[in-house]
């Protein structure tokens, strides 16, 4: 049986919690981790409709980038947003999972496809990178229990790396060892000196998910005292946090980037401020309500910033220095990842043998209607 936490975990690896900003409320909103998955539905915003058609297709867990549930409710009032929408989940008995901020700043995730949509090259983060603490973990184990070892490791977070799983390195060698007198050794007699061949299997994992990664191998290690290190690693790259910046492969005119922008995120109307005669290479980007990251992309080397919710400030501070805003609006900056995210979920569980069907709710539109 698949549940919503298996569906999770996938997820978590595209969108980790860790990165989530402190104001935010990513995870599960309603439902419960036990429950049984066979159909999952992904959308931009938890909307009544939006959840009234993951109802009607039978999904039994919807997957939206907005967070039902901002701040701590009072009341559940079922006559209006968000309690109706609580009310009608409860019904179907459809669990919603939301990956905000988590989604935004993770390496890969929604400011990087919208880097990939606009053919941005070497792309790095804007504002303040965040990494997090990893350990690498090595275990030991005679020959014919490494792919028991590895089968494990798999069934945890351990071993991801960026869009890959499982990633691990094995090597043999000798392990050379004394079982003591009370001992119940895998291999050898105790008082004697052994020498066996062995396995070293080395892992990256999340240092907060390190201990519940070596219960699990331990679970099905061999050994009386399983072999183990973990060692501290430092954070070199980091590769995560809000906001990108990248350049394009060669410069364009305003008119021509903005074409660029309508084609690749499928808007019709976008706001301008800044010269019109500016040539673009460098683009900083910050996907949904982007004025707090203005200041980020002043600093920058960037030409424009491309984002949604800029305000009228924002600019006139860029317009004093020399600098281009593009309002894509924050529904169109952040809409592409409902299809995006469905596809990455899809792939994985195909990759894992699972039947999920993954579909895609094609009901929202833009608040805001240029008349």
């Amino acid at each position: 049986m698949i549940t919503v936490a298996d569906i999770v975990r996938i997820i978590e690896t595209m969108a980790d919690p860790y990165f989530a900003e402190d104001w935010d409320n990513c995870g599960l909103q309603v439902g419960q981790m036990d429950q049984s998955v066979s159909k999952i539905v992904t959308a931009l915003d938890p909307l009544p409709d939006v959840v009234e058609y993951a109802s009607s297709v039978k999904a039994d867990l919807l997957v939206t980038h907005h967070p039902l549930i901002f701040r701590p409710l009072k009341k559940i009032d079922r006559s209006v947003y968000p309690g109706n929408v609580i009310t009608r989940a409860i019904q179907s008995s459809l669990s919603i999972y939301s990956a905000h901020t988590s989604l935004d700043s993770t390496l890969g995730g929604l400011n990087d496809m919208v880097s990939d949509r606009l053919g941005l090259k070497e792309t790095k983060v804007l504002g303040k990178t965040v990494g997090e603490p990893y350990v690498k973990l090595v275990i030991f184990t005679p020959l014919d229990h490494r792919e028991r070892i590895l089968e494990a490791l798999s069934e945890t977070t351990a071993g991801v790396i960026g869009d890959y799983t499982c990633c691990s390195f094995s090597g043999l060698g000798h392990g050379r060892f004394t079982p003591g007198a009370g001992s119940v050794p895998f291999s050898g007699v105790s008082g004697q000196a052994e020498e066996i061949e062995e396995y070293r299997i080395e892992c990256l994992v999340k240092k907060k998910d390190a201990g519940k990664v070596v219960r699990r191998v331990r679970a099905v290690h061999p050994y009386e005292t399983m072999a183990y290190d973990v060692y501290p690693l430092d954070a070199c790259e980091q590769d995560s946090g809000l906001g990108r910046l990248g350049r394009l492969d060669m410069p364009v005119s305003l008119d021509d980037f903005v074409a660029l922008i309508k084609e690749k995120l499928g808007v019709r109307h976008v706001k301008v401020a800044g010269r019109r005669d500016s040539l673009i290479r460098t683009v900083a980007i910050c996907t949904g309500s982007g004025s707090s990251m203005v200041k980020d992309f002043l600093k920058s080397s960037a030409d424009v910033y491309v984002s949604g919710d800029l305000s009228y400030h924002d600019a006139r501070n860029a317009e004093d220095a020399g600098k281009i805003l593009v309002d894509v609006g924050h529904f169109a900056s952040e809409i592409i990842m409902a299809e995006a995210l469905a596809e990455k979920i899809s792939r994985s569980c195909k990759a894992k043998g699972w039947s999920v069907a993954v579909d895609v709710c094609r009901l929202e539109r833009d608040p805001f209607e240029i008349i």
